[in-house]
């Protein structure tokens, strides 16, 4: 049985080939669970790492946000030596995570079929932006798919231009999505002794993020439209405005929406027939919102952020980043973690997944280019036939 204070995911080997966002997150999610991810980054290094600002010292922290835990090794694919380190790590690895155009590995003999053929049992994950068909020769960017796939759309002021999300949300989803097919996957090679192929991309990803949005059009023929804020099926579910600014007020079901009321000081609201069940005020939105705002703007969002959840009324103030995090801190969550020890350690945000056995782990910061080379390298001279729980430290 593996030892869970080194994690759920101890003794696998990831041989990480992606960069930017998806695969890099789904790799450094599977390896603060355990996982011992090997980063192979082309001589001039993940394209994140000059994307700044912001930095911390010289390093960018959009690429420290999602490679912790993780060591680095430059090879030039077309370099036969670094070749060769690369396919003898592909055919040491339990998993291979890969996100270049599809096809683009062939001409390396680092493709699925020709690994499978030398690691029978590897787990190789290809992550593109429109699939391997047809989308095979579409570049795969967030935000041409968050335009693609109708977010864009649905985002930003109903009488307004389309605006993107505030991240790239959709490589966020797609990496999330790599990593539950490789964990699926390994659950299955469990039974079946075998590997396979995992495709995942950010379009078909997208358009499953869209969930209900994407699910009106699939189950229902209605094409969703731009509402700013509000929301197509619920009210109130949106920003409305208190005495100095506005706060989030969710009324989800009748009863939520009696609470509300009460908390206002408005329980005539909900023997109003035009208000009565969730679809009554979707419908009658316009006539209920001013009830609502007039009560509202009796105290400050504070005020009524601290009534309405003592009367179990769903609401959040809007914040900023740091207020979000400084919430979280409130909340006892603990969201910041330092990744490495002493004065190397980078601090991040916290995994979000807590297992009561297994521990999630910080114990690298995100590595510097090539810094693990001579590690990873002397490792891979060793006997490759020798079995993996007698090689030891893999590092």
């Amino acid at each position: 049985m593996k030892d869970p204070t080194g994690g759920p995911l101890s003794g696998l080997l990831v041989a990480d080939f992606s960069r930017i966002l998806a695969g890099p997150y789904a790799t450094m999610l599977l390896a603060d669970l355990g996982a011992e991810v090997v980063k192979v980054e082309a001589p001039a290094g993940d394209d994140t790492r000059t994307w700044s600002p912001p930095t911390r010292g010289d390093q960018a922290t959009y690429f420290l946000s999602v490679n912790r835990n993780k060591r680095s090794i430059a090879l030039d694919l077309a370099d036969p030596a670094d070749l060769e380190t690369a396919r003898e790590l592909a055919r040491r690895a339990d998993v291979v995570i890969e996100n270049f155009k599809p096809g683009g590995l062939a001409r390396f003999g680092l493709d699925y079929e020709t690994v499978r053929s030398a690691n029978p049992g590897v787990v190789y994950a290809s992550i593109s932006g429109f699939g391997s068909g047809e989308g095979a020769g579409i570049p795969g960017y967030d935000l041409m798919v968050q335009a693609i796939s109708g977010l864009m759309s649905l985002t930003g002021d109903a009488d307004g231009p389309p605006y993107r999300a505030g991240i790239s949300v959709f490589d966020v989803i797609t990496g999330l999505h790599a990593s539950i097919g490789v964990l699926s996957a390994l659950h299955e090679r469990a039974g079946s002794g075998e590997g396979q192929h995992v495709e995942v991309n950010l379009l078909s990803s997208a358009l499953s993020g869209l969930v209900n949005q994407s699910g009106a059009y699939a189950a229902g023929d209605t094409v969703p439209y731009r509402m700013g804020n509000a929301h197509p099926s619920l009210f109130p579910y949106e920003p409305l405005p208190a005495a100095d600014g506005d706060i989030i007020v969710i009324a989800g079901n009748d009863r939520q929406f009696a609470r509300l009321c009460e908390a206002l000081g408005r329980p005539d609201l909900v023997g109003d027939p035009r208000f009565a069940h969730n679809q009554d005020r979707t419908a009658n939105r316009a006539e209920l919102r001013p009830h609502l705002v007039e009560a509202l703007g009796t105290r400050t969002k504070a005020e009524w952020f601290d009534i309405l959840i003592a009367h179990g009324v769903a609401c959040a103030p809007i914040n900023t980043v740091d207020e979000g995090v400084k919430f979280a801190e409130s909340l006892g969550l603990e969201p910041v973690v330092r990744a490495g020890s002493g004065a190397d350690a980078v601090p991040g945000i916290r995994n979000p997944i807590t297992l009561s056995r297994s521990r999630t782990r910080y114990d690298h910061a995100p590595p510097r280019l090539d810094e693990h080379a001579a590690q990873i390298r002397a490792w891979l001279g060793t006997d490759g036939e020798q079995n993996r729980d007698e090689e030891g430290d893999r590092g």
